[in-house]
């Protein structure tokens, strides 16, 4: 939690709480389900929060914006985000049956009212969103290919509405279809912890 502290001082007392309970919570899930590595739950903030948040960096999502969350297993970064954005709806998608009921009932204990949780492989989902959330779940292309049904034409965001990711190491290859159009990020330019050195954020137009 010292982690988001550090970088979001001005969380009002519903985000703070909300982020506190999270250790035990993810803590008491993971004992049952294994969303989480066993030997990385003591990395939760860090390696899961904190990572979930650097999306902010990004954009700032407007009040009234829909995002999809593909692949969240236990619901990241979708459920930090939410709690971050709370004026903005996440629909948490995960083709696990078990992980995504470890995010929807970490939501419900949360009380986050701009959640909602869906148990099904992202090519069946019909849902339109402004934006379309993942962190590091399959190939861009193929990613790209199944989301871009997902994406709303209307605008209402700084940056034109498509797919932002969580990716690390070497992205040339995986970058290479949207060269032109792709915009990355390096966490560490903004997260100074050596976790964050390998790590971007890739934001692609759809």
């Amino acid at each position: 939690m010292e982690a988001v502290n550090r970088y979001y001082p001005d969380l009002n007392e519903t985000q703070r709480r909300q982020f506190e309970a999270l250790g035990a919570l993810y803590t008491d899930w993971n004992a049952k389900i294994n969303v989480i590595s066993r030997r990385d739950i003591e990395n939760l903030y860090l390696h899961h929060v904190l990572h979930s948040l650097s999306i902010e960096r990004m954009i700032r999502f407007r009040a009234g914006s829909a995002v999809m969350d593909v692949g969240t297993g236990g619901g990241f970064p979708g459920i930090p985000l939410a709690i971050l954005f709370p004026e903005v709806t996440f629909h948490l998608v995960d083709s696990v049956g078990k992980k995504i009921r470890v995010a929807q009932a970490v939501a419900e204990a949360l009380e986050l009212r701009n959640v909602t949780t869906c148990h099904e492989r992202v090519e069946d989902e019909r849902g339109r969103f402004d934006f379309v959330v993942s962190r590091a779940v399959m190939p861009l292309r193929d990613l790209a290919a199944a989301v871009r049904k997902n994406i709303r034409e209307e605008q209402q965001n700084a940056l034109p509405n498509g797919l932002i990711c969580l990716k690390g190491g070497e992205l040339q290859h995986e970058i290479a279809p949207f060269k032109k159009q792709a915009v990355r990020l390096d966490i560490d330019a903004y997260f100074r912890e050596p976790y964050f050195k390998t790590k971007q954020i890739v934001y692609i137009p759809l």
